[in-house]
C-alpha cells in the first residue's frame, strides 16, 4: 500500500467528513514558506500550516537548538522540579507581554492554555469567596478551542452543534463598534456582579470568519471591566508573534489584560505548547495556607525543555531587525493589493490587519463555512501549488514572514484569477 492507503485505513483527521474527504497529500519534507510530497511537487503554504509557522519549515536555527536540547533533557515533570529552559523562557516573554505579567504557567497548546485562563479566574474569585462571580463574557464568533471550557466560550456554530447542552453558559455580546459601544459598556456594568472574566481575541476573530474589529472599542470594553471589577483574558493564540504588527495585538491597546493565552507561533510552529501568563493579582488570590486554594492544574508534558528551547529560538528569530522588516513588509504588499481589488465585484468585503488579509467573495448568499464555494477555491489554489485552507467563502493570506515579495505576488494573482474565472 502506499501512503495515501495506509491513512485511509487508520487516520481520522481532524475538521474532515472522512465520508467523502478527498485524498490527503503525503508531504516529505519542509523548507521556508515551501511544503514538498512524495512525487517532489512543492506548495506554498500561505496560511502557515493553521498559523503557526511564523518563520517557515525545517528552519535550521531551530532545528539546531533542538536539537541540543535534546542530548541534554527531553523532559522532566515539572512539578516539584524546574529547568533552565522553562526559566529563562519565562524571563523573556514576560517583559514582552503588555502590561504587567508576572507568572507564566505552562500547558501544551491553544485550548489548554484557554483553560488554564479561564480556571484561574474562576477559582480566583472562589478563593476571594465570591460565589456570585461564574458567568464569563465572550463574543459571539469567537473560536477559543475545542476542549470544553474552550468551546463553552465560542461562539455557538457548526463546532459546539453536538455539545451545546453541555457547555456552560456564557453571556455572548457583539463585535464593539462606533454605534454599540456605549449599549455594551452598559451591559457589562448591569452584570457586573454576575461577570468572572470577559475572554477576547485582540483585534481579529481567526475561525470566525477572520472578522476585525477596532482597537479604540475594545479598548473601551477593557476599561469598563477594570472599573466594575471584572477580569480579562487576551486569547492571543493566533494573534501574537507579530500577526497584527505589533509583536501582540493588546500592544495597540492602552488598557490591557490580567491574563494572556498563547500557543501557535510560540515554537515557531516547531512542536506543541502553550502558555497563560498572569498578573500578580491573579497569583496572589491562590496563595494560601489553605490547600483547597491551590490551582490543581497540569499537564504531563508541562514546560517540555524541548519546546522551551524551540521558543526560545523563535523568540531569538522573531526579535531580530530583519523580522520586523518582514513583517512590515508583508503587511504594506497585503495592503497594495487590498486597494487593487477591493472593488472587484466578487468581493463581497475585504479587511486586513497586519500580516493577515481576509476577503470574503460574493455567493449571492450568506456567508458560511460550509459554503459550496469552499471546495471549488481550495482546489483551485491547490492546483496552482498554493495552499489556501478556505473559511467556507472567505479567503484569507496569513503567511509565514519569510515569504517573498514574489510568492506574495504569485498569490495575490492567483486570486484575481480565481476572482475572474470563478
Amino acid at each position: 500500500m502506499n501512503l495515501i492507503e495506509r491513512d485511509k485505513k487508520v487516520i481520522w483527521h481532524p475538521y474532515t467528513q472522512m465520508k467523502d474527504a478527498q485524498n490527503p497529500i503525503p508531504i516529505v519534507r519542509g523548507e521556508g514558506v515551501y511544503i514538498f510530497d512524495e512525487d517532489g511537487n512543492k506548495y506554498l503554504d500561505a496560511v502557515s500550516s493553521w498559523w503557526v509557522t511564523i518563520h517557515g519549515h525545517a528552519h535550521p536555527y531551530i532545528a539546531e537548538k533542538v536539537s541540543a536540547q535534546l542530548k541534554e533533557l527531553e523532559h522532566v515533570i515539572f512539578a516539584g522540579f524546574t529547568h533552565e529552559p522553562a526559566v529563562h523562557l519565562a524571563e523573556r516573554l514576560l517583559p514582552l507581554l503588555p502590561g504587567n505579567q508576572d507568572k507564566i504557567f505552562y500547558s501544551d497548546n491553544g485550548s489548554t492554555a484557554v483553560e488554564v485562563a479561564l480556571k484561574m479566574c474562576l477559582q480566583y474569585w472562589n478563593n476571594k469567596g465570591n460565589t456570585q462571580k461564574k458567568k464569563v463574557l465572550a463574543f459571539k464568533d469567537a473560536y477559543h478551542g475545542d476542549t470544553f471550557g474552550a468551546m463553552s466560550v465560542s461562539g455557538r456554530s457548526i463546532f459546539t452543534n453536538p455539545f451545546n447542552d453541555l457547555l456552560f453558559d456564557v453571556e455572548f455580546i457583539d463585535l464593539p463598534n462606533e454605534k454599540n459601544i456605549s449599549q455594551l459598556n452598559s451591559h457589562i456594568s448591569n452584570l457586573s456582579s454576575q461577570l468572572c472574566c470577559f475572554i477576547f481575541e485582540p483585534l481579529i476573530l481567526g475561525a470566525g470568519g477572520m472578522l476585525m474589529y477596532e482597537a479604540k472599542y475594545l479598548d473601551e470594553l477593557l476599561k469598563v471591566c477594570k472599573e466594575n471589577g471584572v477580569l480579562t483574558i487576551a486569547d492571543e493564540v493566533m494573534t501574537g508573534f507579530g500577526r497584527t504588527g505589533t509583536y501582540f495585538a493588546c500592544e495597540q491597546l492602552t488598557h490591557h489584560p490580567d491574563i494572556f493565552c498563547l500557543s501557535k507561533g510560540l515554537t515557531g510552529g516547531t512542536m506543541p505548547m502553550g502558555v497563560t501568563s498572569c498578573n500578580e493579582k491573579i497569583f496572589e488570590a491562590f496563595l494560601s495556607d489553605n490547600k483547597l486554594k491551590t490551582l490543581y492544574h497540569g499537564h504531563s508534558f508541562t514546560a517540555n525543555p524541548v519546546a522551551c528551547a524551540a521558543s526560545l529560538a523563535s523568540l531569538d528569530i522573531l526579535l531580530a531587525d530583519e523580522t520586523l522588516a518582514n513583517i512590515k513588509r508583508v503587511e504594506a504588499q497585503h495592503t497594495a493589493f487590498f486597494k487593487k481589488i477591493e472593488n472587484h465585484p466578487k468581493v463581497r468585503t475585504i479587511r486586513q490587519t497586519g500580516t493577515i488579509i481576509a476577503l470574503e467573495w460574493e455567493t449571492g448568499n450568506d456567508t458560511s463555512y460550509l459554503s459550496e464555494l469552499r471546495n471549488q477555491l481550495y482546489n483551485y489554489f491547490l492546483d496552482k501549488g498554493i495552499i489556501l485552507r478556505p473559511l467556507g467563502n472567505i479567503i484569507y493570506i496569513l503567511p509565514p514572514y519569510v515569504i517573498s515579495n514574489d510568492d506574495l505576488a504569485y498569490i495575490y494573482n492567483s486570486i484575481q484569477q480565481a476572482l475572474d474565472e470563478i
